[in-house]
């Protein structure tokens, strides 16, 4: 069956064919690992992750690189403030490499807890400084660069066409040729290669131009050339990535080889918070463990993900989250229900919830309609283990780990436990209004009490 992916570069959505028909190559932007992700920056892995789940499940193998931003990525992501690795540094008191280290392992320790499975090749910009060099000679030589006293710049003028993915016009940004903070700098899309590091720079290396560092937007195409080549399958970011990164390195790649490097580019969008934008000023930067202490494991923010398609934002909200606890909880019940289930089912009928499920899944990654097929198994009133393993196989694209439930018994939260305690004391005190309302919020959160003469139960709803 075909897959269509809608792809940035031609603006629709297009036939998925690999340029090796065993095997995907596929280059994904990864963190600047500064600080903790939080569940904005995780909706783009999570996406990542589906991409890399629907091409396995339709039989492809995979080469995946993912870089980690640990140099180069100024404040602005137009070459513009300090590096954010130093910005970090100066905030903790730690150098740099101490920072890339902690919150890389923050990073990969979020991501496993997303059940996201890692690309195979994880490549950190530091431990590929000389690749990038020896990229940017290349551009020196093919006569798209030039020199100012301190950094090496792309010149997007040389190009056929600056702006492919965005549409950006160079003619009307040219901006008389300068902007304030390198009056050497030709044109207002020029953008940094190279840039001599000042002597109290914490992060540099001798190089052909002195002491320097690397701009940031060089490393993805320098480490995607070196593991897949000039020209690969799929190029995925975020949304924010289109008008500036990416729009950069396909001027390298032009420049380097004459190619835009990725057949199909696949741009995630964003995750809004109660309607609005997520900002440190308006408290509402999320991370996994912020959900957890609120009663919300990891997967449950992974199934809410799941209520939208990647090319739409989607509305964080504890209301939603709610739902999405319930939801998993459900499935997780209907599984369950299912393996211990002996009805028979007709093959034609497995097959046909596979064909909707596989259609879903290849039309644009569609999985708020794959669920809607995977509720129809869970629902159905049949019980069968025919219907838990096409659960299970369906769960290799949705990642919820079903199998390994097969004979938990789910743990009542504290959260809750601690509700059902102020509902009985608000019995004991036969204050009945307080009773019904705490009760009504118990059942929001996806758990149903029962008051029996051996005391209150609960359960799953």
């Amino acid at each position: 069956m075909d897959i269509y992916l809608y792809n940035t570069l031609t603006k629709k959505k297009e036939i998925f064919k690999p340029i090796d028909e065993k095997e995907v190559k596929i280059y994904s932007c990864g963190p600047t690992v500064y600080y903790y992700a939080h569940i904005g920056n995780l909706r783009a892995y999570l996406f990542m992750d589906n991409l890399r789940r629907v091409l396995k499940y339709n039989g492809y193998n995979l080469k995946h690189v993912m870089n980690i931003t640990d140099v180069g990525h100024l404040v602005s992501d137009s070459d513009e403030g300090e590096d954010k690795m130093l910005k970090a540094a100066k905030r903790e008191n730690k150098n740099p490499f101490e920072i890339a280290n902690y919150y890389l392992a923050a990073f990969l320790k979020d991501i496993d807890k997303l059940n996201i499975d890692r690309p195979e090749i994880i490549a950190r910009a530091t431990e590929h400084i000389d690749v990038m060099e020896q990229y940017v000679k290349k551009i020196i030589e093919n006569g798209y660069a030039y020199q100012t006293e301190n950094t090496i710049y792309f010149d997007t003028s040389k190009l056929d066409k600056y702006g492919v993915l965005s549409n950006r016009n160079v003619e009307e940004q040219k901006a008389g040729a300068r902007v304030e903070f390198d009056n050497g700098k030709k044109n207002i899309t020029d953008f940094a290669l190279w840039i001599k590091a000042p002597e109290n720079h914490l992060m540099k290396w001798d190089s052909f131009f002195g002491k320097a560092y690397p701009g940031w937007h060089l490393e993805c195409s320098a480490m995607s050339y070196k593991y897949l080549g000039e020209h690969f399958d799929i190029h995925t970011g975020g949304m924010d990535h289109i008008p500036i990164h990416h729009e950069n390195e396909i001027a390298q790649s032009k420049g380097f080889c004459g190619k835009i490097p990725a057949n199909f580019w696949m741009h995630v969008d964003f995750l809004q918070v109660n309607g609005g934008k997520m900002a440190k000023s308006l408290n509402n930067l999320y991370t996994l463990d912020d959900l957890s202490k609120k009663g919300y494991e990891p997967l449950v923010y992974r199934m809410f993900n799941f209520t939208s398609n990647y090319k739409t934002p989607i509305n964080f909200t504890f209301e939603a989250m709610d739902s999405a606890k319930i939801a998993l909880n459900r499935l997780r019940e209907g599984y369950l229900a299912h393996t211990q289930g002996n009805e028979e089912i007709e093959d034609k009928v497995i097959k046909e919830y596979e064909t909707k499920f596989l259609e879903s899944i290849n039309d644009n990654l569609n999985m708020p309609v794959a669920m809607s097929v995977v509720w129809e198994v869970v629902k159905s009133p049949e019980k069968s283990k025919k219907l838990a393993n096409l659960l299970l196989k369906f769960d290799e694209v949705l990642g919820f780990n079903l199998k390994d439930y097969k004979n938990e018994k789910q743990e009542i939260p504290q959260e809750i436990l601690e509700l059902v305690e102020q509902r009985n004391q608000a019995r004991e005190n036969k204050d009945w209004a307080k009773s019904d309302e705490l009760r009504d919020y118990i059942q929001s959160k996806g758990y149903e009490i029962k008051d029996t003469k051996e005391g209150t139960q609960i359960k799953l709803i």
